[in-house]
């Protein structure tokens, strides 16, 4: 556990002449535990702690993170910082005032009933094993992985305006996994999708989701597909699981969104947008039964939190209504840059990097139709659960996706299985075609550990939750 360190003493120890000065301090720690074959492969524990000092300088902000959290460490940091700032002044595009960093005071926790970290290494080994001879459901299982990483993440940001922000997160990341072949023939399925379950939660979780079941299920999953017929190909209707909308959702509107690359900032390396500034408030991006939310207040959600890393109050928000576009995932510089309305987007994955607009939890509000309602509907079409592959282009615009597991739909019906499903689009076109949202029974909440975006290089964990969703007349295929 790290020594508690008085951070407003040493916001005291910077003396640059600046107009504005912010230290944000970052403690985070992993316990990863790993059981692939019966075999334990990760029993770790790593932590990494830090602060990163921001000063305010002829309108511009410079950085410098260090570990050396002291008076000297502080004051060696600031001055760095100092002259980065002022040399970047001399070629501002924009000029910032604190307004971008708004005085803000508070806690947050992450909610749970039994805390994660009292879990030994033996309890959780011990469900691990259990939970991947439960997926060795045949022979022909030739490969069984269970997963899960704890995370613990304080939080403490103080500034020179008055700011004193203090946020504990908890977290857990948990996935299964079996690998079934038949000569050739090789299929995978996993709990929740490539990208795994993420929450901030407790140990409630683990004991809620039935374990054993779930592994049960996923191996027998596995041996199905190896002799399931081939997804066909052609332009047909295609109900898409909550775990596999999670993705999509990801992909082809949060990044879209985000409004330092609608602005050209990550042209160099993560691409732009195919959404203009002056789509806001315009664009018909989905049908009306679309309604997108940015939601950092959703309990147990993985990326929830009170505050961004530039101070300002996390609210709900829309950023498509009715499938009109109306918010962009911005945070305050960009709102000012662009003349956007935004959310409290501005997050750093670490104490060693500099905040940039990142998605947090958006998600796709429940409609009203129920999961036999939905596949009712469909005279013919498939129904796809949990992401196997993905590709979409530099505008988020393009994108074909692959999923684990599929199911026929006939006449109303769910008939075969199906291998190998997947579905092409345009992000704008796609959402226009989405023709029922789930109600609050088929809605599922997951998130992802790795995004990443930024120069240097930031990986940072979001959140989505989505309900079933059916899209008519989207282009299908087979093939691994």
């Amino acid at each position: 556990m790290r020594d508690k360190i008085n951070l407003k003493s040493l916001l005291d120890a910077v003396n640059v002449p600046a107009d504005w000065v912010g230290i944000r301090e970052v403690y985070e720690s992993n316990t990863p535990r790993m059981i692939r074959d019966g075999i334990p492969v990760s029993n770790g524990h790593y932590s990494t702690h830090g602060v990163m000092v921001e000063v305010l300088v002829n309108g511009q902000f410079g950085y410098f993170g260090t570990p050396d959290i002291s008076k000297k460490g502080i004051e060696e940091a600031s001055n760095k910082a100092y002259f980065q700032a002022k040399a970047a002044s001399k070629y501002a595009l924009h000029r910032f005032t604190d307004e971008v960093r708004p005085k803000s005071a508070g806690k947050y926790s992450s909610e749970f009933e039994k805390d994660l970290r009292d879990i030994s290494a033996k309890d959780i080994n011990i469900m691990l094993l259990d939970a991947c001879n439960a997926l060795k459901v045949s022979d022909k299982i030739v490969s069984a992985s269970s997963l899960a990483n704890v995370i613990e993440t304080n939080f403490h940001f103080v500034s020179s305006n008055g700011s004193d922000v203090v946020q504990d997160f908890l977290m857990l990341e948990f996935d299964l996994s079996a690998t079934a072949v038949d000569g050739a023939n090789q299929q995978t399925r996993t709990f929740g999708g490539m990208r795994g379950t993420c929450r901030q939660t407790g140990r409630e979780f683990l004991d809620n989701i039935e374990i054993l079941a779930q592994a049960n299920k996923i191996g027998n999953q596995a041996i199905e597909l190896l002799s399931a017929d081939e997804t066909p190909t052609g332009e047909m209707d295609i109900v898409i699981a909550p775990d596999q909308m999670m993705l999509q959702i990801h992909e082809s509107i949060g990044h879209a969104l985000e409004v330092d690359r609608i602005l050209g900032d990550e042209r160099n390396y993560a691409g732009w947008s195919f959404v203009k500034l002056e789509d806001f408030g315009k664009m018909q991006y989905g049908s009306k039964h679309m309604n997108i939310t940015f939601d950092p207040t959703v309990s147990s959600e993985f990326a929830s939190y009170a505050f961004d890393d530039g101070g300002l109050k996390a609210e709900r928000e829309y950023l498509i209504k009715d499938g009109l576009l109306v918010r962009g995932l911005g945070g305050k510089e960009s709102q000012v840059r662009s003349g956007l309305e935004g959310v409290a987007n501005f997050r750093a994955s670490s104490w060693n990097r500099a905040p940039i607009d990142r998605m947090a939890n958006i998600n796709l509000e429940p409609g009203e139709s129920s999961f036999d309602e939905i596949i009712g509907s469909v005279e013919k079409g498939i129904y796809v659960e949990s992401n196997r592959s993905w590709s979409i282009d530099d505008y988020r615009n393009k994108f074909q996706f692959g999923c684990e597991y599929g199911k026929m739909i006939e006449n109303g019906k769910l008939t075969k299985t199906i291998k190998n499903p997947n579905y092409r689009g345009i992000s704008n076109p796609f959402w226009n075609s989405l023709k029922m949202v789930g109600n609050g029974d088929t809605y599922g909440i997951y998130g992802t550990p790795n995004c990443g975006k930024g120069e240097p290089n930031q990986v940072i964990r979001v959140g989505h939750a989505s309900p079933l969703c059916l899209f008519e007349n989207i282009q299908v295929f087979g093939g691994a």
